[in-house]
């Protein structure tokens, strides 16, 4: 590597630490703002308590939502031949999210880091269809941009309805009307519902991190596959000839299957997946690991393993695609075995992504714990309020990390605390200018890290 290239990619790590930094402090409201605005914990003590458990969820939390991220864009806009756009594309996306997140931040607006990072991704793919000869025909990989963006819009709904249906099982099951009180200033709730908002506390925090820091590990990757995809793009602990055998395996079972209600897109992965397991078998031949592979064909590999898992995934979706139950369930087991090549993450990566999250976490809470503690209903938030949208946010999040999909942790919790004041009031119990900006900060945030992603990207890409 050039000394210019080893400068920008410590630029770029920097900056995606920084991000996952900045997310921290944003989103740390999420979880304490309930436990310190009902005197449940100091509020020093909240926040490393949540920061320990936001360490803890994304050393424990896998990588299947950094997968997602990852996958966001294709192949052929992540890996250029000229590094300079890889850089170019990663700077953009990461400028963009941290300028988003700093300026709702300092407005004291819960925005969805989530939402930023995907808009930010979703910008430089766009960006490529002003690229001279249209080059960028395919830039965004729009199957999982729909699955993303479904579980994006689902949650704040989902996590509204959730609090009001929860805040009415507490009143049908908790009688004890300190409960449903305002916290009194200075006086430490009982026990019992200390212990209550303690433990939701810290569901969300380790939940967030299980989540939310999976998507600054699937920044590095992103980084580190744009720069240098010649040692990134495959895990070089795993056999060759493993995989070979599970690509085998997926290419015998397709074949086998029956074409004659294939359409235009099945037959175009049925002859991808042949095509592609046969380029790869050609490729490892006599190659046992990573390293005796010429560092060309690396990436190369990882496009072969792509292709065939994302097209036998699609082929078992078709309701044109007649499989056996049998083979359906070798299929999706030979599918997750293959994908161990591509879908890694160095052990250092991940170590990096927890401390920034769990720093970021202790510092910078106050602004958005204000609005979430005070501005969202014209009450104070009593305990109950506070239990009620943090087990929505745990419960949500958990959910969708299981099922590797990225949510955003300040939609479930704010449209949580939402829920529980209307469950107590009606609508007339929330403030209408701060709903109104909040609402208007989750409109915003998906056009404008589009907009400002994609003019940085062609800004960098014209200079660099």
């Amino acid at each position: 590597m050039t000394t210019t290239l080893i400068i920008f990619l410590v630029i770029c790590l920097v900056l995606a630490c920084a991000f996952e930094f900045v997310n921290g402090f944003h989103d740390t409201a999420n979880a304490v703002a309930t436990v310190i605005y009902t005197n449940s914990m100091k509020p020093t003590t909240a926040v490393v308590y949540s920061g320990i458990l936001n360490f803890t969820g994304v050393m424990t939390g896998g990588i299947g939502v950094a997968m997602g991220i990852v996958n966001l864009l294709p192949m052929e806009v992540m890996v250029d031949d000229n590094v300079m756009h890889g850089i170019s594309m990663i700077l953009a996306l990461l400028l963009s999210a941290i300028i988003w997140n700093l300026g709702t931040w300092y407005f004291g607006l819960p925005a969805s880091s989530s939402h930023t990072l995907i808009g930010s991704i979703l910008g430089i793919g766009l960006a490529f269809y002003f690229l001279p000869g249209n080059v960028g025909g395919s830039a965004v990989n729009w199957d999982k941009a729909k699955d993303t963006g479904w579980a994006l819009l689902i949650s704040p709904f989902a996590g509204f309805a959730a609090a009001i249906a929860i805040m009415f099982i507490f009143k049908r099951f908790v009688k004890n009307d300190s409960f449903y009180k305002e916290p009194i200033p200075g006086k430490k709730p009982p026990i019992w519902i200390r212990m209550l908002l303690w433990a939701t506390c810290g569901l969300v925090s380790f939940f967030h991190g299980q989540n939310d820091g999976q998507k600054g590990v699937g920044l590095v990757m992103m980084i580190l596959i744009a720069i240098m995809p010649a040692y990134f793009s495959l895990d070089s602990s795993i056999n060759l000839q493993s995989i070979n055998a599970n690509v085998v395996v997926i290419e015998k079972i397709i074949s086998a299957t029956d074409t004659v209600d294939f359409g235009k897109e099945e037959f175009k992965n049925f002859y991808n997946i042949k095509k592609h397991a046969q380029h790869f078998a050609e490729l490892t031949s006599g190659k046992a690991f990573v390293d005796a592979v010429g560092t060309t064909d690396r990436f190369e590999l990882r496009k072969d393993i792509v292709k065939v898992t994302k097209g036998a995934e699609k082929l078992l979706k078709s309701e044109n695609v007649a499989i056996s139950k049998a083979d359906a369930a070798s299929l999706k087991k030979e599918i997750d075995r293959a994908k161990k090549l591509v879908e890694f993450a160095p052990s250092w990566v991940i170590i990096m992504i927890s401390i920034c999250l769990g720093l970021g976490t202790m510092i910078g809470w106050k602004r958005i714990v204000k609005t979430i503690g005070e501005k969202i209903g014209k009450q104070h938030m009593s305990y109950a309020q506070g239990a009620s949208a943090e087990i929505v946010a745990a419960i949500g999040i958990g959910i969708a990390t299981a099922y590797k999909a990225p949510v955003s942790t300040t939609h479930m919790l704010s449209s949580g605390i939402m829920g529980s004041m209307v469950a107590k009031k009606g609508l007339k119990n929330l403030q209408r200018g701060t709903i109104t900006n909040i609402l208007l900060a989750w409109v915003l945030t998906l056009p404008v890290t589009i907009v400002l992603s994609g003019g940085l990207f062609l800004l960098f890409r014209a200079i660099l």
